[in-house]
């Protein structure tokens, strides 16, 4: 299933929307500390500005921010040149790895949301044809119309059990 969504929106679309994120913050957060490159303290700074990105745009649960340790783990593999400050294409680096279970998560949550449900309202359609009042309304309505509706109740649970 992976592979069919990365044929459709792609790896690529993923990489250049975590560039626009990544030289946006790296940008904003360079122009705060005019310096040539990013601290830890700036580049901690980031991280924060990231995942406040992420936890507003991006559906799914609340993201926490790594801890300061597991940043400076990150870095260490991340500081190609070891001066131990993060240029541009290193900052790119260290967002990839920083995040890459949160979009893991956000992805399969999407799936299951989007594609999982659906399919399984309109396979077990018949299900619904004993019972009284309901069934007829759902016999009625277009598969495509019922699988809209069980997708959107799907979401709508999704966000009350965010809301908890």
């Amino acid at each position: 299933m992976g592979q069919i969504l990365d044929k459709l929106q792609g790896k690529e679309w993923k990489r250049r929307q975590i560039r626009k994120i990544t030289d946006r913050v790296y940008d904003h957060v360079n122009n705060q500390s005019r310096a040539a490159n990013l601290t830890f303290e700036d580049l901690y700074i980031a991280v924060l500005l990231v995942y406040n990105d992420i936890n507003k745009l991006l559906p799914g649960p609340h993201f926490d921010p790594p801890s300061k340790d597991k940043v400076r783990e990150i870095i260490k593999t991340c500081d190609i040149n070891f001066d131990g400050e993060i240029d541009r294409e290193e900052f790119y680096c260290f967002i990839q790895k920083i995040t890459a279970d949160t979009f893991t998560v956000i992805s399969q949550k999407l799936i299951v949301t989007l594609v999982v449900a659906p399919t399984v309202a309109v396979a077990t359609k018949r299900a619904t044809e004993g019972v009284p009042g309901v069934g007829r309304v759902v016999q009625r309505l277009p598969n495509s119309v019922y699988a809209s509706l069980v997708a959107l109740a799907a979401v709508w649970f999704q966000t009350l059990g965010q809301d908890s």
